[in-house]
């Protein structure tokens, strides 16, 4: 993973360097000082860039939650704008020999245009055009951060079904790179032409002797290259290009209003200096920065138009921030529970098995409640080993030797209790229109109602069960002789259906997992979890060397790999129309980093066949379950375990909805002031 992104580093970097003869100023000599010397001469505009670098990857992580959270896509839009243009351009041109090339092209040249235009300014110290070029390409990114956060546009090969994803696909390495980095949303707008078209656009305005002729040439046909490559590899939309030319021109003309004033204070050439005062005269520099305090904060007390409009920008800045801090923060812990070991939940509900230190406790959540309340159930003979259900308005609890029946409206009272020894796996389903217990005995199945009588169901035999599952009055089971094969029968019909499993990979897949010491052994695989609806069922296969994700659809019988292969899959929930798992993605056994050890919540939306990161920290997470209203898993921070309830409907808790409000009302006033101080200037002004 990391070797493809080196290799295109060091190539753009090393391109670069040969280049210098070429590019160079027509005056200007080469010499090895300059190479050593302009870090120390140009290191803040170093810095900047590779703080923007460090910031989009925050930047993709905060985008990746605010979509699980908000559903923001403005994809269908711009599709019903354009149509299938993009996939005209593709299918017209499709070629491998191209499609390796503009891969390595998008990326490696991208790298080039955003590296090597600071190089080559900083390397000949012409300071005019290292300024502007690197706050120009600040100003592109910053002003695509609204955008990326709250105008989500999907890469044009994740939504027209005929189009192809071929830079994300060529090879499993570069494909688990790009999804690393890339959340897929980004498209409006385009960064690759936003960045090498404000450097264009920036020696087209700024070089005035035209030293940089041939470079501006080279960005130039370099960026129709690109307008190309990106369109043809499938991932962005002809109005990104025009959104990435836009932001550059707006990009441009700030950097310009701004340069004089940022580097000012910034410039390399007086940084040293200040750094070595307040490091030796400390009280000095207090002395300055209080005297640059004070004429800021008089400024403010009687303020222009300039001071209000940033007023105004500010609060617009703390109002969307506290926006984006909610609706990527919207779960929240179920209260009481101090070491969950189990849940079960149902909509409406959640049953939590806590391991206390008084004891062992069970304790139902009403998840309709504002505050999630909670009630603790009394069960007799209660342990860690204790098998439980939970289906609509019924929990049913085992304690080894008796089965209890209860009412979570009102879970102080045992409705019956039924005997039930040793067993392997229980669940609540629906025949007709009441609920039975489902069970296995030494592998057989065993129907029985909640008033303890069997029930017979036509056809029965389904021995040698090695794990099952039920959705209404559906259950679906995998026995030990074919473990690759789930049968569903349906409570009171005759019969039964089975479908064949196939968790087959490509062959580059299998040998990345070879190469890590893990070789897949399909001879023997078998299903290990599987959720299931009317319309589709999900399993996890277990191929020796992970456990992969598998999506079937009972209507067409088309069957695929719903994440990647290579990472395990656990967990598994269907429910609603939305899938959700546990995975522990971009884990690579041979070169472990920190922060993939931990499993992440994600989620498909069935319906529109879009995937979702629900989590994305350092934190491990598993155990989803779907619910109508929430999803609920299990979070590991630091020692600390807890039984997360998230809200799919978006809300903003109290304090941010006064902040909110406070926040709209000054906005009010300060925008009004703030035309008013301006109509007032501009008539002072033609005033002799």
């Amino acid at each position: 993973m990391q070797s493809v992104y080196l290799t295109w580093m060091i190539s753009a970097l090393a391109l670069g360097v040969l280049l210098l003869p070429v590019f160079k100023p027509p005056w200007a000599k080469l010499s090895l000082p300059p190479f050593v010397d302009f870090f120390r001469r140009y290191w803040v505009h170093i810095l900047i860039v590779f703080a923007i670098y460090n910031a989009k990857d925050a930047l993709d992580q905060i985008d990746r939650l605010l979509m699980a959270s908000t559903g923001l896509d403005m994809t269908p839009y711009i599709w019903a704008i354009e149509g299938n243009l993009v996939l005209w351009v593709q299918q017209t041109f499709e070629a491998n020999w191209l499609t390796t090339t503009l891969t390595h092209f998008y990326v490696a040249g991208f790298m080039f245009i955003c590296y090597v235009s600071i190089f080559y300014f900083a390397y000949f110290d012409d300071r005019w055009l290292a300024d502007r070029v690197t706050l120009s390409i600040a100003w592109v990114y910053i002003l695509a951060v609204p955008f990326y956060l709250f105008f989500n546009v999907r890469v044009t090969g994740d939504t027209i079904p005929e189009m192809e994803t071929l830079a994300y696909t060529l090879t499993p390495e570069i494909a688990d790179w790009f999804r690393r980095i890339d959340p897929f949303t980004n498209g409006m707008p385009s960064l690759h032409i936003g960045i090498p078209f404000a450097v264009w656009l920036c020696l087209t305005r700024f070089d005035d002797d035209r030293r940089w002729n041939r470079y501006r040439h080279t960005v130039f046909v370099y960026t129709l290259i690109t307008a190309f490559t990106i369109i043809y590899l499938g991932i962005h939309w002809f109005v990104d290009i025009i959104g990435g030319m836009l932001i550059a021109g707006a990009a441009v003309s700030l950097a310009d209003r701004t340069s004089n004033t940022w580097w000012k204070f910034f410039d390399e050439r007086t940084m040293n200096s200040r750094i070595v005062t307040v490091l030796t005269r400390p009280g000095q520099a207090w002395a300055w920065l209080r005297s640059h305090l004070s004429k800021t904060l008089k400024k403010y007390r009687a303020p222009s138009s300039r001071e209000t409009g940033h007023i105004a920008v500010v609060i617009l800045i703390l109002v969307a921030a506290v926006v984006t801090w909610d609706l990527t923060h919207r779960s929240l812990p179920a209260g009481g529970v101090e070491a969950p070991e189990a849940a079960a939940a149902a909509d409406g509900w959640l049953v939590t098995l806590d391991n206390q230190s008084e004891g062992i406790s069970m304790m139902i959540h009403n998840l309709s409640s504002d505050g999630f309340d909670s009630t603790i159930v009394g069960v007799p003979g209660l342990s860690l080993n204790s098998s439980y259900a939970l289906e609509m308005n019924r929990l049913i609890v085992s304690n080894g030797t008796s089965l209890f029946v209860y009412d979570v409206r009102q879970p102080e009272t045992i409705l019956s209790i039924l005997p039930l020894g040793e067993h392997e796996h229980l669940l609540l389903c629906q025949r007709s229109s009441s609920l039975v217990v489902a069970y296995t005995t030494q592998g057989e199945l065993q129907v029985m109602d909640l008033e303890g009588s069997p029930i017979v169901e036509p056809g029965e035999g389904h021995n040698d069960i090695h794990t099952m599952t039920c959705s209404g009055s559906e259950i679906a089971y995998v026995t030990n002789e074919q473990p690759m094969e789930v049968n569903i029968i349906q409570l009171g019909v005759r019969g039964q259906v089975g479908y064949v499993i196939n968790a087959t990979a490509s062959a580059d897949e299998d040998e990345i997992l070879s190469s890590w010491g893990t070789p897949v052994d399909m001879e023997n695989a078998t299903i290990e979890n599987m959720t299931f609806d009317r319309e589709y069922l999900a399993v996890t296969v277990n191929v020796s060397a992970t456990d992969r994700l598998v999506l079937y659809n009972r209507s067409t019988a088309e069957q695929w790999l719903a994440s990647n292969p290579k990472y395990h899959v656990s967990d598994l929930s269907l429910d609603h129309g939305i899938l959700a798992w546990s995975v522990r993605d971009h884990f690579n056994p041979l070169a472990p980093q920190a922060k993939y050890l931990d499993r992440e919540i994600y989620f498909t939306n069935l319906a529109t066949n879009t995937s979702h990161v629900l989590t994305s920290d350092s934190n491990d997470q598993w155990g989803p379950q779907v619910l109508e209203h929430h999803l609920v898993y299990f979070q590991l921070d630091g020692d600390v375990v807890s039984v997360e309830i998230y809200s799919w409907e978006p809300e903003l808790r109290l304090y941010s909805s006064i902040v909110l409000q406070i926040g709209v009302l000054a906005a009010f006033f300060v925008v009004a002031w703030n035309m008013w101080q301006r109509q007032s200037e501009r008539r002072l002004s033609r005033q002799p």
